[in-house]
């Protein structure tokens, strides 16, 4: 693994056509679940092939077995219930949970466990646990029980932790808790981090969060606290204005920064002098031994030949730079 300018990606990649085929099939009662289970492991090894070819330094499995990044942990705990589909932006749908009673593991404890045990199994290089949030879990449900945000975020948080640690006692050193609601609600960013702290609480693994473009002219400097190593923030989709805003305070020593540098919203491939253009801008303001380098967001949106052009252009940039600087 490279020294500087590790490269990762956020965490979801696009959905093979054989695989979007067969979960419709197991939907319908048309293929056991062990079929279903054999197609995901099938995409999820083409995705740690990519991300081996490229170079990638930290990887990720691709989410193959996760229709939603928070109806996927609804749908295997207590408490939550199933609506109807809901817009979350453009033509994208989800089930929107509904909790109905207070939420708990029951029989899930560990549930991304053997994901990441079959991901982790195919690659030496290491391999990042993948969660969602308390505070955006709550954010993207239907609250029907609970008397208020705070109750359920805490309640959630709990559960959170739990599984953040069946993973570090798996072997993940590195623990992704995604947050992308944060920037939403900056009014109840403090909320976030108290969740954020009882997530992270005890853990050794490395602890990263990402969190979507939003408000962060108002939630900048407070974000500094959020109780996780590593910040991973969107700036490509807004031609790195983000990096403007950063300037105007010092970054914390103690947190890395993983950049995004390639637009998973778009269509267009950005060339490599301008993902190297905007990572020479970070660097003006980022120490170089905390900054990552890794696309906005997750991939899932991209077609799979959009993902892995990005993806290349991404690590053939940071390539350059590390050889124009001598950080080989």
């Amino acid at each position: 693994m490279a020294q500087y300018l590790l490269t990762t990606s956020v965490g979801s990649f696009p959905k093979p056509n054989k695989l979007l085929t067969a979960r419709s099939q197991f939907r319908r009662n048309q293929i056991s679940l062990d079929e279903l289970r054999e197609v995901e492991e099938e995409a999820t090894r083409r995705v740690i092939a990519l991300q081996e070819e490229l170079g990638i330094d930290i990887l990720v499995h691709g989410e193959m077995e996760r229709g939603d990044m928070v109806a996927y942990f609804a749908e295997n705990w207590r408490g939550f219930s199933e609506s109807l589909p809901v817009r979350s932006y453009g033509n994208r749908y989800y089930r929107k949970p509904i909790v109905e009673n207070v939420v708990a593991l029951g029989d899930s404890v560990g549930l991304t466990v053997q994901s990441w045990k079959k991901a982790a199994a195919l690659t030496r290089r290491p391999m990042k646990g993948m969660l969602t949030g308390p505070y955006t879990i709550c954010d993207w449900s239907f609250n029907a029980f609970y008397p208020d945000r705070r109750a359920l975020t805490i309640d959630l948080a709990h559960l959170v932790h739990d599984e953040a640690l069946a993973l570090q006692n798996a072997g993940a050193t590195y623990i992704q808790i995604d947050e992308p609601a944060i920037s939403t609600r900056p009014e109840e960013l403090d909320l976030a981090i108290e969740a954020m702290a009882i997530v992270t609480d005890g853990l050794s693994a490395k602890t990263i969060s990402h969190i979507c473009y939003g408000d962060f002219e108002t939630i900048l400097p407070g974000l500094f606290d959020l109780p996780v190593d590593q910040l991973d923030l969107e700036a490509a989709n807004q031609q790195f204005a983000l990096l403007d805003l950063l300037a105007r305070y010092s970054w914390p020593t103690s947190k890395e920064l993983a950049l995004g540098v390639v637009d998973v919203h778009s269509h267009r491939i950005e060339s490599i002098d301008e993902v190297k253009a905007g990572i020479r801008r970070a660097l003006e303001i980022i120490p170089l031994a905390n900054l990552l380098i890794d696309p906005d967001c997750g991939l899932k949106t991209r077609t799979w030949d959009e993902a892995e052009q990005k993806l290349r252009v991404m690590a053939q940039a940071v390539q350059e730079i590390r050889e124009e600087d001598g950080l080989q």
